[in-house]
């Protein structure tokens, strides 16, 4: 957290927190919602400042009840997650990054729920795959050592015997091979214990 946050946090520590006006969408883009975009139920302007992205991404951190905020100055501005708090995508060198810091993500356990979303966990960060990337992932999935097609992972998501070991297994990561989990939908929000839509009614004061 940068020092002038801090600072203006010792300055300041009753300032109000500011509830639904930011987003993080499952593509990783800071969204803005105004108050005519929460009242109609909009996904909100994307932030591509860069200057602001950095300071966000600097800032960026979660409460001891799962409620995800980005600490501007004295003031918390939770933020709305469409997707997991974190969010992945593929690098050229056949590996993961997350996208609010391009920092190397190496995954330490693999999930997909039925929707077909890929999810990556190391420690306590969980991200989602950005979806444009799971092309690309086709390629290195593999059930029962063959590479996995898109027909293949729409049978292993049905199939209710959980037969059939299916493996992620990036080229960049130097050996890497993983055993991909099923997951329902929501399932890790509650497993990893953090809240989609902070309001203020159900934070912690």
């Amino acid at each position: 957290m940068d020092e002038i946050v801090k600072a203006a946090m010792a300055k300041w520590p009753n300032v109000p927190h500011c509830y639904g006006w930011l987003a993080l969408d499952a593509r990783g883009n800071w969204r803005m919602r105004d108050e005519r975009c929460q009242a109609l139920g909009l996904t909100g302007d994307i932030i591509r400042h860069p200057t602001l992205l950095a300071f966000i991404a600097r800032n960026y951190t979660c409460s001891d009840d799962g409620c995800w905020y980005f600490q501007n100055g004295p003031q918390r501005v939770y933020v709305d997650l469409a997707a997991t708090p974190f969010i992945a995508h593929t690098t050229a060198t056949g590996s993961f990054a997350l996208h609010h810091t391009e920092q190397d993500f190496v995954p330490e356990l693999v999930f997909m729920d039925r929707q077909g979303h890929l999810l990556l966990s190391s420690g306590n960060t969980l991200a989602q795959l950005d979806d444009r990337d799971l092309t690309e992932c086709l390629t290195w999935l593999s059930l029962d050592h063959v590479t996995a097609s898109a027909e293949d992972l729409l049978m292993w998501l049905d199939d209710t015997n959980n037969t059939g070991k299916l493996q992620l297994q990036p080229p960049g990561t130097h050996g890497l091979c993983l055993d991909v989990q099923r997951c329902e939908e929501h399932q890790l929000m509650h497993e990893f214990g953090y809240v989609a839509r902070p309001r203020l009614e159900t934070v912690k004061q």
